[in-house]
């Protein structure tokens, strides 16, 4: 077979010259060639640092079997859309006017003439999504070439309809319209008086929330705004310390039950930060720096929980009267305190907790004020801590603080979440098994349940993002071919405790949300992470497929599915994975605040590529300067160079 791609001077096509395809490059001896044989060509665009260029050319291109296929029945000819921009104009134009979209990779099939009767992106090696396979593509094709000479174009066009139809996936997976649906009904249940959804007690729906982040309307981000501030300003919210309560008794967030849980602070970290306005930002801050202080271990690790009691009764440790403000702050900042943070007896014996229903008027006084409050307060008895290290919770908080710490510029939030990060690493992982909990960097012998194995991988997966560390995408792996192996059942979902584990009077499945992610849903979002930084089918498929189990609940009570539901509007939306590469520093840091921001969005931060990380091979900074690379819906945009905005993916 000829290697004629060898000789090319584009680094696109040198990376296809040892595929077992007989790849031409684009002249009129393909054509020829074409012409002699009686068969299509086959045409296949893209550019080096595309990313699902690099997925299709290892799914199907490396693929002996496809190869054999389009040997036999095609001329295949690969074009680089830098090095030959005419072509891939005409072509695009051509793709765009048949599907109603555009992107690279390109697929598009010809006549002798050049003329497309065919035309696509990317194609996944077994069908996925709703999407043929690249074999079931060219098979068709083939036929429709062979037996429909006279009318390929409409032929064709039947096909891939055919196609489509006998490829479409059985079940129930959620569609747009079931989200509507599901934001419908939150929306019924939202309070318009307090925010939040029902009535009391009050819980941080920290999961609805990041789903009404992720959907592009004005009641979702209305409800989304609303109870962010009702929480932030509300007694739920440590305005001394940071951190959030667990609940608040009553419906309008002021008085809480005062135990303060690492898994809810480590979702609301994140939320807050992402949330991407100036209270957000504050809330985060403090959320962050109360989860450093005030849990952190010194394995590196982060603790349960703080009981609510002290001294044997619940909230002492953090309720005030007017006089005792007067005698920390003196008369003058006293009063002003009393009366913004609203100190009027709404809890027991004339105290309050401390709420904040409007900003100061002055922010230096009120970090001066807090500042000599949180002082005082520490002078009292403290809750007592529970200092075990639960595997689940810490990966949320891994996750948590890697959002907060690159969106604040808060690098100090960032090591926090890789020392956390290599205790689960090195003292969780036992004989490649994951134990559940730690304590004094000793290990327990629980073993992992399924949702420690999601919730860990996302945190790995979290920092393999903000580091460019392939290490951490290798343990994250590990963990999701654990969970597939030990936890998956039958019908695609996942069970929350491992086929080899103890045998209880029955085994537990519980795909729905509470305080924190399910099993399910936390490993629902690994898998996605893992098939955007990757492109491996698998994960995607294995994501599909519980998906739809979760689908029935999500339906029917969207309050307990909020992460399925955001992990399912990101598919909907084709949620972008970004790769932003340069050299650290300002330029650097803008692209990659913007890239965070975007909804759903998993990325990839990195000094210059890295084979290694499939996200990064091939990419660079451009022209010496950051650039960020933005793939969406298996294609990707070109890369925009910094100080530019990142741009909506739109159809070309």
């Amino acid at each position: 077979m000829a290697k004629r791609l060898a000789n090319a001077t584009s680094p696109y096509l040198l990376q296809h010259a040892g595929n077992p395809v007989d790849w031409w490059e684009w002249g009129p001896e393909a054509f020829a060639e074409a012409k002699r044989r009686d068969t299509p060509i086959f045409l296949s665009v893209g550019y080096a640092a595309c990313h699902w260029c690099h997925v299709m050319a290892h799914e199907s291109f490396e693929d002996p079997e496809t190869a054999d296929q389009l040997n036999q029945d095609f001329v295949s000819v690969k074009v680089d859309r830098e090095e030959r921009p005419d072509v891939d104009a005409v072509y695009m134009e051509a793709t765009v006017a048949l599907t109603g979209q555009g992107g690279w990779p390109m697929t598009v099939v010809l006549d002798h003439e050049g003329n497309p009767f065919f035309a696509g992106t990317y194609f996944p090696d077994r069908p996925r999504g709703g999407q043929p396979s690249l074999r079931q593509v060219l098979t068709a094709l083939t036929e429709a070439w062979r037996d429909r000479p006279d009318d390929v174009r409409r032929a064709a066009g039947s096909v891939r309809d055919h196609l489509t139809r006998e490829v479409t996936l059985t079940g129930a997976a959620l569609s747009s319209s079931d989200l509507d649906v599901a934001v419908a009904a939150l929306a019924a249940d939202f309070d318009e008086a307090h925010a939040g959804f029902g009535g009391a007690p009050k819980f941080p729906p920290s999961m609805v929330l990041e789903l009404l982040r992720r959907r592009d309307d004005g009641p979702s981000r209305r409800m989304l705004d609303r109870t962010l501030e009702a929480m932030a300003r509300g007694g739920i919210h440590d305005q001394l310390g940071g951190g959030f309560a667990r609940y608040s008794v009553d419906a309008g967030w002021v008085v809480p039950h005062f135990e303060k849980m690492l898994y809810d602070n480590a979702q609301l970290v994140g939320l807050y930060a992402r949330w991407g306005t100036p209270m957000g930002d504050r809330v985060a801050t403090s959320t962050a720096d109360w989860m450093l202080r005030e849990l952190g271990t010194s394995e590196g690790g982060f603790a349960s929980a703080l009981d609510a009691d002290s001294e044997g009764e619940e909230g002492r440790f953090y309720v005030w009267t007017p006089d005792q403000l007067a005698e920390v702050l003196g008369a003058e900042d006293g009063g002003w305190a009393t009366e913004l943070f609203e100190v009027t007896g709404t809890f027991e014996h004339g105290t309050s907790t401390l709420q904040l229903p409007h900003d100061p008027d002055d922010w230096d006084r009120f970090d001066d004020v807090r500042t000599r409050l949180l002082a005082a307060r520490e002078l009292r008895v403290r809750p007592e801590r529970d200092d075990k290290v639960v595997a689940a919770w810490n990966g949320l908080a891994v996750s948590g603080l890697v959002d907060a710490g690159r969106l604040l510029g808060r690098e100090e939030y960032v090591a926090a979440a890789l020392a956390a990060g290599e205790l689960l690493a090195t003292t969780h992982l036992v004989d490649g098994r994951l134990r559940r909990v730690s304590r004094d960097g000793r290990v327990g012998t629980p073993a992992g349940v399924l949702e420690d194995h999601g919730a860990v991988a996302s945190g790995f997966l979290a920092l393999c993002g903000a580091t460019g560390d392939e290490r951490w995408l290798s343990r994250a792996t590990h963990l999701l071919d654990e969970a597939l192996t030990r936890f998956r059942a039958e019908d695609g979902g996942f069970f929350d405790t491992p086929a080899d584990g103890e045998r209880l009077v029955s085994r537990p499945r519980d795909p729905g949300d509470n305080a924190s992610p399910s099993g399910t849903s936390a490993t629902i979002h690994a898998l996605l992470a893992a098939h955007a930084l990757t492109g491996e089918g698998r994960w995607r498929e294995a994501a599909d497929e519980a998906l739809a189990g979760v689908a029935t609940l999500a339906r029917r009570a969207p309050r307990f599915a909020g992460w399925s539901l955001a992990a399912a509007q990101s598919l909907l939306d084709a949620a972008p994975e970004i790769a932003v590469l340069g050299a650290p520093g300002p330029d650097r840091d803008v692209l990659e605040r913007q890239a965070r921001l975007w909804p759903g969005a998993v990325v990839m931060v990195a000094d210059g590529p890295s084979a290694a990380l499939p996200l990064l091979d091939g990419r660079d900074a451009v022209g010496g300067r950051p650039a960020a690379y933005v793939c969406r819906g298996n294609v990707c945009d070109r890369p925009v160079v910094s100080p530019g905005p990142l741009p909506h993916p739109r159809v070309r």
